[in-house]
């Protein structure tokens, strides 16, 4: 069923079906919210099962685009029960910034990066909550089908509307970029390990690290840059054939390259539906990592020693000037304002979706300081230092790490099916807006996917670092979602009702100044 396609009125005949009416009414909204991602002629984005009651088989759906068959969860009429509601939001939060806690703790010590974790998870929290009731407070008959770029939109018009497009674009765009970093390294690492394997190649790397079976490596100490495919010592296999390979095979050099022949041609696919499926994949590729932490943990034993203000050989004060580093990187962990309304608006209880939100941003907040704290503590200092924890701490582990080798191919696959479907949510975005259709011509979408590919590409080959793409992505989008829109719709919001205090006025502007302060400090430090 097309969204373009009208669905039939459901009438009520008596007071027993009023429900029916209730629901399908809500059903019709749905419909027509999510029609206008695409044109009538457009038919990449199929009707959920969900959204139409359907007595046998329930389904949720994501804002990505995932079913997820749910047996017991729903009330039968595309309604969610708290506990599913609870599960999407902590599905859709959890991407790739968790492999960057554990970096963004060492950049703002231990005690301050803890702290920290739980400031940005309130506050940003708070600020979610804010747009949530941004729709409630507009005096209009039916907003049912609005996002929050469009309460945006009612309150700046034109502005609203293009600088949110703007910013969306911006969290999009990052993302597939930092996509591309990580699905770069994946790849080298997974080559690397398989080539070394079939050949019967034991490479002893010119990077130090730790002995024994659970190998800890630092591949910055040397140059202080991300690692390079340099191995040194041979203890069999052919000389010639791996210098020849390791020419070919650069994470920096040819990988990100070898990348465009996979996934250009899937961007420019009308519809990634297919990809959809294997969303799913992210929620398993968390609880792997929540393993692998727990698992190496084990083995590595707890090696901290709490240094307040002052640096030693192996271990960061607890508090460092860096921490706006973390909380870059925190703002976009915890974002997920952009589509929380679509989210919330298919909670059964309504009344209970403030303590859902809270419960997920719990579960969130819990899952980024447990994978934080654990790898910070873990990491073996001595004989390595806490500065070498790398900004996807996966790259701590060398390639011949067979769990570290699970995970990463868990995170290739997962990520290459994730990214087609960012590709065509930037393209409905951008293009829609320009020429009104997602897919005006082949020209339009392939100058697009290339613009944004090249990006990938470049950020990969020439500043491969994600803790610092995410930072400075999160930042900026999060300076207008999370931080300013919310804050000032609530203020005019209140103004117009007579209600605006001082200490309300006070609060949300102090809010403002942290996320301009937040975005500042990027350049800064």
């Amino acid at each position: 069923r097309p969204f373009h396609v009208e669905p039939t009125n459901i009438v009520s005949v008596n007071d027993d079906t009023q429900r029916v009416t209730d629901e399908a009414s809500a059903m019709n909204k749905r419909i027509h919210y999510y029609s206008r991602l695409t044109s009538p002629a457009d038919r990449a984005l199929i009707a959920p099962d969900h959204v139409l009651p359907a007595p046998d088989e329930i389904y949720v759906y994501s804002p990505l685009g995932s079913a997820f068959k749910v047996d017991s969860c729903t009330d039968g009429y595309g309604k969610n029960s708290s506990l599913v509601t609870i599960f999407m939001i902590w599905n859709t939060m959890m991407g790739t910034s968790i492999l960057s806690i554990p970096w963004g703790i060492k950049q703002a010590g231990f005690t301050s990066g803890i702290i920290l974790i739980l400031l940005m998870g309130i506050l940003t929290l708070y600020c979610c909550y804010r747009v949530v009731k941004s729709r409630q407070m507009i005096p209009l008959t039916d907003t049912s089908n609005w996002e929050f770029p469009d309460v945006c939109k009612y309150y700046f018009g034109s502005f609203g509307q293009w600088s949110s497009l703007l910013f969306s674009m911006v969290s999009l765009v990052g993302a597939m970029v930092v996509y591309w970093v990580l699905m770069s390294n994946f790849l080298f690492n997974t080559g690397k390990f398989i080539y070394n394997f079939v050949h019967d190649i034991n490479v002893t790397d010119i990077v130090p690290g730790t002995n024994g079976s659970n190998k800890v490596i630092c591949p910055s100490a040397a140059s202080g840059l991300p690692p390079q495919n340099r191995s040194v010592m041979f203890s069999s296999g052919n000389r010639t054939g791996f210098e020849l390979f390791e020419e070919w095979w650069d994470k920096s050099q040819t990988v990100p390259f070898y990348l465009i022949a996979v996934l250009l041609p899937l961007l420019n696919l009308k519809s990634p539906s297919f990809f959809a499926k294997f969303n799913v994949l992210g929620t398993v590729s968390v609880v792997y990592l929540v393993f692998l932490v727990t698992v190496k943990a084990a083995h590595l034993g707890i090696h901290l020693e709490f240094n307040w203000f002052t640096e030693n050989e192996f271990f960061v004060p607890e508090f460092r000037i860096l921490f706006p580093q973390l909380t870059g990187v925190l703002t976009l962990a915890f974002f997920i304002h952009n589509c929380v309304i679509t989210l919330l608006q298919n909670n059964r209880n309504q009344e209970n979706n403030v303590r859902d939100l809270s419960i997920a941003y719990f579960l969130v907040g819990l899952t980024y300081l447990y994978v934080g704290v654990i790898i910070f503590a873990s990491f073996p200092s001595p004989p390595l230092s806490k500065e070498c924890i790398e900004q996807n701490f996966l790259d701590n582990f060398p390639s011949d790490d067979i769990m570290s080798f699970v995970a990463r191919i868990f995170l290739l696959f997962q990520m290459m099916t994730v990214y087609p479907l960012l590709g065509y949510l930037a393209r409905v975005q951008l293009l829609r807006q320009f020429f009104g259709n997602a897919y005006p011509s082949l020209v339009h979408v392939l100058i697009l996917n290339l613009a944004i590919v090249g990006a990938g590409v470049a950020m990969a080959r020439f500043y491969p670092n994600i803790g610092g793409i995410i930072r400075y992505s999160g930042a900026t989008c999060g300076l207008a979602f999370v931080f300013v829109y919310p804050s000032l719709i609530y203020m005019i919001s209140l103004h117009r009702a007579g209600q605006l205090t001082w200490p309300a006025l006070i609060i949300h502007i102090f809010i403002i100044v942290l996320g301009l302060a937040n975005l500042i400090a990027q350049f800064l430090l």
